[in-house]
């Protein structure tokens, strides 16, 4: 379908997705939220998929928040929907099964950290800030905000960014474990290109494993965790990729997965 805020491109299994409003630093409102859900949507069910990239237009931001405009004409069963409907959409991105990487070149603050958050990995931009500023307008972060930075970064420190408000640079946020990486600007898009090209020439079921261990299986008990990878673990057994890749590595090649 084609997308009134959303650019979608391809480049062999990569699909990038850039949220395309820059006059209004790509802020999320509830039908942005939707294309993202459908987007997300189709590139799960797409087996050429094997990567998605989610970036935003422009160099200012990533997405600077949500529509502030459009939050003020809410009424509070509204604004439960639409915080129910965030929470569903990044949800989704969080249990894709296939690695999302955050390409963040600017701001990423409230609904758009939010939304890096609920991604795999998060590749920054030396010149990013990010933060969770909602106390500001009289709010809390409605879309899943607080439960992932206090995985994310712990307790003290994710209570700072929610009561404090305040945007944290790059380099801070990649100490407290919320940026993966930080590079320099010019190289932002030699950075995650090359962190997707490898994400892509991996076993498309392992990597499903891998994040259904960490996402699912972290989120029991410990117990509950283990049993869980190893059900993911012996899954494995019954795919041509891990033949291929126990073949190769004997063989002493590279593998060549085949996603079956």
């Amino acid at each position: 379908m084609p997308f009134q805020n959303i650019l979608c491109t391809n480049r062999g299994a990569i699909r990038t997705l850039t949220v395309n409003r820059p006059d209004k630093l790509n802020a999320l409102n509830r039908e942005t939220i939707g294309e993202l859900q459908v987007a997300f949507d189709q590139a799960q069910h797409d087996e050429s998929v094997r990567v998605v990239v989610l970036a935003g237009a422009g160099e200012k931001a990533f997405v600077a928040g949500a529509d502030i405009a459009e939050l003020q004409s809410l009424s509070p069963i509204d604004a439960q929907a639409f915080s129910r409907a965030g929470q569903c959409m990044m949800r989704s991105i969080e249990l894709l099964g296939k690695p999302v990487v955050a390409k963040i070149q600017g701001f990423a603050l409230g609904g758009g950290l939010e939304l890096a958050m609920c991604c795999h990995l998060r590749i920054g931009s030396e010149k990013a800030k990010l933060g969770l500023p909602e106390i500001t307008l009289g709010l809390l972060p409605g879309f899943g905000g607080t439960q992932r930075l206090l995985r994310l970064i712990g307790r003290a420190a994710a209570l700072e960014f929610c009561l404090l408000g305040q945007a944290v640079s790059a380099q801070r946020a990649e100490q407290l474990g919320l940026l993966n990486r930080v590079v320099a600007a010019e190289q932002l898009d030699d950075e995650v290109d090359g962190l997707a090209d490898r994400l892509a020439a991996s076993a498309p079921n392992a990597l499903a494993g891998i994040l259904d261990a960490v996402l699912v299986g972290g989120e029991c008990s410990a117990a509950e965790g283990m049993d869980f990878e190893s059900k993911a673990f012996a899954l494995c057994f019954s795919t041509d990729d891990m033949r291929e890749g126990t073949t190769a590595f004997l063989e002493k090649r590279k593998p060549v997965f085949s996603g079956k």
